[in-house]
């Protein structure tokens, strides 16, 4: 089991055996997946779309939309729903949306926190004002990306995001909460150009989709703190 970090009442780790395992000992868990289902929900819950995390696209998943009324999120695309952040924005408002995701949705699932939020760095500080509120512990996971064997790789963008959540949060904060806070203040003056050059944001500019990136590296541009209910991420 990983290190838990319970002295601590603001604690980071990585991935979804993390959720698994260590997100019911916080009072809340926010997933940071900043390219891009974290981003994703932020942009859709913000513009009044319900998401409902779905951990990845198999044979079950167009049953399990049309059981829940609504639409499921295909390949990256910039005009059709899907895991790009710039397709978030042309979903109408009240619109229920399955988004399959192997990193961030899978871990939303995961987690057995009382409240689970979707942060990033478009809504890092609305987040960390909600939680300071509300009190307790809170438990941030990195998501992470997927090497080709299926093991989970560092991903820097959710380090950052993580930090700039961290940032402003109260309370005693973790070894590992602290470094990812130190990185997001040695980013933020330039987090488009950070982000860019790192493995996740470099893919996805290779693969055509730079206005992904660009809408991931916008800092407290959201009011939207999208919170897990039943399945359903809609805002508080």
């Amino acid at each position: 089991m990983p290190h838990t970090q319970q002295e601590f009442s603001v604690r980071l780790q990585w991935g979804v055996e993390a959720a698994r395992q260590l997100s019911r000992q916080a009072d809340s868990c926010v997933v940071v997946d900043v390219l891009s289902f974290s981003t994703c929900v932020d942009v859709a819950c913000g513009n009044g779309v319900v998401v409902l995390p779905y951990r990845v696209k198999d044979d079950g998943a167009e049953d399990f939309a049309a059981s829940r009324q609504a639409l499921l999120a295909g390949k990256r695309s910039r005009t059709q729903p899907s895991l790009s952040p710039a397709s978030m924005q042309r979903l109408a408002f009240g619109t229920r949306l399955v988004l399959p995701s192997p990193n961030g949705a899978a871990v939303s699932l995961a987690s057995e926190s009382a409240r689970t939020i979707a942060g990033c760095l478009r809504n890092a500080s609305v987040v960390a004002n909600y939680l300071n509120d509300l009190g307790g512990s809170a438990l941030l996971i990195a998501a992470g990306e997927r090497n080709p064997d299926g093991s989970l790789r560092f991903a820097y963008e959710d380090f950052i995001g993580a930090g700039a959540i961290i940032h402003n949060l109260a309370g005693t904060k973790s070894p590992e909460a602290l470094a990812a806070e130190a990185a997001f203040v040695l980013a933020r003056n330039d987090l488009e150009r950070q982000l860019s050059q790192g493995l996740s944001a470099g893919e996805l500019v290779e693969r055509g989709f730079p206005e992904d990136v660009t809408l991931a590296a916008q800092h407290d541009v959201s009011r939207c703190v999208p919170l897990l209910r039943d399945g359903e991420y809609r805002p508080v």
